[in-house]
């Protein structure tokens, strides 16, 4: 397993305690934690994936969702078994939809 840290700049998110699930563990897919952060122009990204050798590509798609949404304040936790971009995208878009929705926003 590989494990990938990233602190990138973002639009504030509203500040929440209850954390957010979404996706599942399994071949070719991943699953995405949302949680309060510490620094609310800031969203961190811890990933553990099996996939070696794809760092560009993880900052790449992260970079883009940062860029996209107001995800500053949020922790975020990733764990990939070879999920595509797309996917993780995906992913990290139903995380912040499904966050967004509990919490009101």
């Amino acid at each position: 397993m590989e494990q990938l840290n990233y602190n990138l700049q973002s639009n504030a998110q509203g500040q929440h305690s209850e954390p957010v699930l979404v996706g599942v563990t399994a071949s070719g897919n991943c699953e995405v934690l949302l949680e309060k952060g510490t620094e609310t122009a800031h969203c961190t990204v811890n990933i553990q994936t099996s996939a070696r050798g794809f760092g560009s590509i993880w900052q790449a798609v992260l970079n883009d969702f940062a860029e996209r949404n107001n995800a500053g304040g949020l922790k975020i936790e990733i764990h990939d078994v070879g999920a595509t971009p797309a996917v993780v995208s995906l992913r990290l878009d139903q995380a912040l939809e499904a966050w967004e929705n509990k919490h009101g926003q």
